[in-house]
């Protein structure tokens, strides 16, 4: 499966960015991490495509939501109310079977990233 993200830019603080992520095939889970430089990959959120069902970290609960759009296998991530300490390089990742885990391992397809400058 290839993914595919877009939507990253610079934006003032407070402002919204909706990031999309389309995967070439199915999928099991898709998630979204992001990296600050010099971090680790940290898990954002993440969505079962398949029942809809949703997790997101609680750093960004409540300001980042999920959807997708089943016919285009996409999914999307809309950032809002953004502070400066969101600024990253957001990636989507995928699994194709069942996994459980938010690690950077437990995901086998990634995408490039898209830059998140706020």
């Amino acid at each position: 499966v290839q993914l595919v993200e877009s939507g990253g830019g610079s934006v003032p603080a407070g402002e919204s960015l909706t990031l999309s992520c389309v995967a070439s095939g199915s999928t099991y889970k898709v998630a979204w991490f992001r990296q600050f430089p010099g971090k680790e990959r940290e898990w954002v959120a993440h969505i079962f495509p398949g029942r809809g069902a949703k997790v997101y970290a609680d750093s960004v609960k409540g300001r980042f939501t999920l959807s997708q759009d089943k016919a285009k296998n996409t999914v999307y991530l809309l950032l809002t109310s953004l502070k400066s300490e969101d600024t990253a390089t957001y990636y989507c990742a995928a699994r194709t079977e069942y996994g459980l885990g938010t690690r950077p391992q437990d995901f086998t397809f990634w995408g490039q990233g898209t830059q998140v400058t706020v």
